[in-house]
C-alpha cells in the first residue's frame, strides 16, 4: 500500500504532464488516502473547470473517475486522533492545515511507523515534511 496525497491524485482525474506515470504507479498497489481527499479533489476539478482548463463534459468525466477511484482506495477517517496528530505536525513542519491533516492521516495509516508506508505527493512542502517524518517517498 501507498499513501496518496491529493496533489498526486488530481493527475489521475485531469490530464497533466504526469498523468500517465501517476496512473501506472496507482495501478501497482492499493492506495490509502485522507478522508477529505474526495473533497479536495472535487475542489481541484471545479477550479480547473472555472479556469477553463476543463470543459463541463471533461469535469463530469473527472468526477466520474473520482467516484471510481474512491471505490478502490482505503480512507483514513476523521477523528480526534487525526486532529491531535495534525496539530503536532503544524508545530513541527511549515504546513497548511489541510496538509497537516494529510500527513497525520498518513502517519496513522502507517500505524505510527512511517517508514513502512510509501508516500506519494507532488507538493514540495508536504514532501519535505513527510521525508522528515520518516516516510519513504515515491517519485511520480
Amino acid at each position: 500500500m501507498r499513501f496518496w496525497d491529493t496533489s498526486a491524485i488530481v493527475p489521475l482525474l485531469a490530464e497533466e504532464p504526469v498523468t500517465a506515470a501517476a496512473a501506472r504507479l496507482y495501478a501497482e498497489q492499493a492506495a490509502i488516502v485522507w478522508w477529505a481527499t474526495v473533497v479536495e479533489c472535487g475542489s481541484a476539478i471545479a477550479r480547473l473547470e472555472r479556469e477553463g482548463r476543463l470543459t463541463g463534459g471533461q469535469a463530469a468525466e473527472s468526477f466520474a473517475r473520482l467516484d471510481a477511484l474512491r471505490a478502490s482506495w482505503v480512507e483514513i477517517e476523521a477523528g480526534d486522533e487525526v486532529r491531535d496528530v495534525a496539530r503536532r505536525m503544524l508545530r513541527v513542519h511549515p504546513l497548511r492545515a489541510a496538509d497537516a491533516l494529510q500527513l497525520a492521516a498518513a502517519w496513522l495509516g502507517s500505524e505510527r511507523r512511517p517508514n513502512t508506508l510509501p508516500f506519494v505527493t507532488l507538493d514540495d512542502r508536504l514532501e519535505a515534511a513527510a521525508l522528515r517524518e520518516g516516510f519513504p517517498l515515491v517519485e511520480i
